[in-house]
């Protein structure tokens, strides 16, 4: 056999495996032979919490989608600069959006003319990771569990530092003062930061926070955990109750991140980039990190992530109406 003869072989072989990849949908459909980069947008500056799940998960999902996943800041407006740049982006799944559920489950009834529709203008792909809400206290606070501290805060006013009007954190707690009656007041700060400083140093009774951002004061001592705001202890908290234990029920406050495209993804590039992350959160190293700081993976389908958007929507807007929130 010749050598040009041999050459042409392999080239045939090539040529067959790759159409066999596509066929199998092996590859997505913006990246086949392309060595296109997929923009991975986040609404938040570099360092932060969603960046650090983004920057987390990149290189895995990259992996899977035959492409290089680039995490790209477009940080300002909670989230609404990011929103209307990718409503507007490409719909082959070159441009997605790492969103927490503020930008797109609580803005819809905190701004009266948001430029975009969570529902309408973006494509539901899949639930990334969840962040159950924590309430910790000072340590020297006598409360030890969830019970406790309804029942202090319903003999005495008990203030809870918030990361601004609007945020998860004070829309928890807006909910358990709601359902329990308890005398809780908001007490805003610009940003998690200063409200955990507080807390710690005894001027403000308690707060409510994403597990990832509390697990180490509370590891260090400097945090007393008094009760989860979801459906089922934390797996780093396993002794501490959530409310529903006790009794007191609708206090979840679940922070997720989710994946979202441009509208008009088609179904085939929708469910390949789910499938790939899917692929990628159980990819054992990205697994292990996401768990150890506190965050849970939890890859879902299209229709699962729009069903808990239009749910969550629905239960924070009613909320916000119901109090006269107002954005900061």
């Amino acid at each position: 056999m010749t050598q040009t003869t041999k050459t042409s072989m392999l080239r045939r072989s090539l040529v067959a495996a790759t159409l066999a990849a596509a066929a199998f949908g092996t590859l997505p459909a913006h990246a086949q032979g392309s060595g296109k980069s997929v923009r991975l947008v986040v609404a938040f500056p570099p360092g932060g919490p969603v960046d650090f799940v983004a920057r987390t998960i990149s290189e895995a999902l990259g992996k899977e989608l035959g492409a290089t996943v680039v995490v790209e800041s477009k940080a300002g407006g909670n989230g609404i600069i990011a929103a209307e740049y990718v409503s507007k982006a490409p719909a082959d799944g070159s441009v997605l959006w790492l969103s927490s559920a503020g930008a797109v489950a609580i803005n819809p009834g905190l701004y009266k003319n948001l430029p975009y529709n969570p529902v309408t203008d973006l494509t539901s792909i899949s639930v990334v990771v969840r962040n159950d809400e924590l309430l910790v206290v000072n340590p020297k606070n006598p409360a030890t569990g969830p019970a406790d501290f309804v029942a202090n805060a319903k003999k005495q006013r008990t203030t809870l530092a918030s990361s601004g009007r609007g945020s998860v954190p004070h829309l928890a707690g807006e909910l358990l003062a709601d359902i329990t009656k308890a005398q809780l007041v908001d007490v805003p700060y610009k940003g998690a930061a200063p409200a955990i400083t507080d807390v710690m140093a005894g001027h403000v009774d308690g707060f409510f926070g994403d597990v990832p951002g509390l697990i180490g004061h509370v590891r260090a001592g400097r945090l007393k955990p008094v009760a989860m705001a979801a459906e089922q202890r934390h797996p780093l908290l396993p002794d501490v109750k959530t409310f529903k234990e006790v009794g007191i029920e609708g206090v979840d406050s679940d922070n997720w991140y989710a994946l979202f495209g441009p509208k008009g993804m088609s179904a085939e590039d929708t469910n390949r980039v789910g499938q790939a992350l899917k692929r990628a959160l159980e990819t054992p190293a990205v697994k292990e990190r996401l768990l150890n700081s506190g965050t849970l993976p939890a890859a879902s389908s299209p229709a699962e992530l729009q069903a808990l958007l239009q749910k969550d929507i629905a239960k924070w807007t009613r909320v916000i109406r119901e109090k006269n929130i107002t954005a900061d």
